[in-house]
């Protein structure tokens, strides 16, 4: 029997992430839980995303006669409460009727950036309202005058970066969306793409409704001379999110990006990437400290926070958990997720002898 979310006491029912994943597939829909959960093909750079993190293993230092960890920084250009943003995720009124704004609220008040996504359920305008910072994530779509109004848009709206969805020329094949025919509830769109219905909404047996949206939409043919018109658009700190080769690192800096995200979009899209960890000390070792480099894909605890600090990342970004989150309570559970990390990065980083996240990226690490 599953208890009413507001008879759930968080602090009591969920003492880790891994427990709130737990909750929220006690509480979606299957093919919503699928939709979130899922990979491409058999799934298994997922699992390859959390045996890499696993292996990385910073080497404590002792006698560090601290008694608290400050976890405070910056990403990119903005003050964060902690190394972390909340990654852009599509569609999340499918988790909760308040959706994008109820996560966008948690993370204001965590102090962590908030990423809105081109394919958000609420628009860019009523997200950034909640306060925070936020910055906005672009996928490229067929129209370019599209992808400059998104972005005049971000500008408008306060947003203080913009991060480029590189790696989805088209979107991965999911199979459990494909078995599932996956598509929209009718009260769910891409709310910064117009009012009007999608085929996202058409429902069709043995295929993706949202995939079949997205290649409608979105342009495979973007290349490096997209990129350098739109560096000269905007004066936004611009981050380039699904790099892991070191050569494209390399071409991001030389075209004036503020930022790689070292991604394998959390194992949905190329299904035989390498896990995203094991990406990112040669992107680090590449780009030489001229531009910020984030790692996503698999971050679940604090640890893992800790791994990527002392691995020479800037920070990281979270996504399904937050989603977990939202699932399980809204903008309460949302704040849950964010408050496990922050604890649990805190006493990562006492553990390890770091009074604050320059000492957590000078531990030395083994792999296991």
């Amino acid at each position: 029997m599953t208890v009413p979310v507001h008879e759930v006491d968080l602090r009591a029912a969920a003492v880790s992430v891994a427990e709130m994943a737990r909750l929220a597939a006690d509480r979606l829909p299957a093919d919503v839980r699928d939709f979130v959960d899922g990979g491409s093909g058999d799934e298994s750079t997922q699992a390859a995303n959390r045996a890499a993190l696993d292996a990385v293993r910073p080497v404590p230092r002792v006698l560090g006669g601290t008694e608290e960890a400050d976890t405070s920084g910056t990403l990119l250009r903005s003050t964060a409460g902690l190394p972390l943003a909340v990654a852009p995720m599509a569609y999340q009124r499918l988790l909760h009727p308040e959706g994008e704004l109820a996560a966008a609220r948690a993370a204001r008040d965590a102090g962590a950036p908030y990423i809105i996504s081109t394919l958000s359920s609420h628009p860019i305008e009523e997200i950034t309202a909640v306060g925070g910072v936020c910055w906005f994530q672009l996928y490229w779509m067929r129209d370019r005058a599209v992808v400059l109004d998104l972005v005049r848009r971000a500008e408008a709206a306060g947003c203080e970066a913009l991060v480029v969805t590189v790696d989805v020329p088209h979107m991965g094949r999911r199979l459990r969306d494909v078995r599932n025919g996956f598509s929209l509830p009718d009260d769910v769109r891409a709310a910064n793409l117009g009012p009007a219905p999608s085929t996202a909404h058409a429902r069709e047996s043995g295929a993706s409704a949202v995939a079949t949206h997205t290649a409608l939409a979105f342009d495979p043919a973007i290349g490096w001379d997209d990129l350098t018109w739109l560096r000269g658009q905007t004066a936004l700190p611009l981050v380039l999110k699904g790099v892991l080769d070191p050569r494209d690192a390399a071409r991001a800096v030389g075209i004036g990006a503020d930022g790689v995200i070292v991604s394998n979009h959390g194992g949905r899209q190329f299904p035989a990437a390498p896990p995203s960890v094991t990406a990112l000390t040669p992107v680090l070792d590449e780009v030489g400290g001229r531009c910020a480099v984030l790692l996503d894909s698999g971050v679940r605890t604090g640890a893992d926070i800790l791994r990527a600090l002392a691995l020479g990342a800037d920070g990281v970004l979270c996504g399904r958990p937050v989603l977990w989150g939202l699932a399980v309570d809204g903008e309460a559970g949302v704040r849950h997720v964010l408050r496990l990390l922050d604890t649990e990065l805190r006493e990562a980083l006492l553990l390890s002898g770091c009074p604050d996240l320059a000492a957590a990226r000078d531990l030395a690490v083994v792999r296991i």
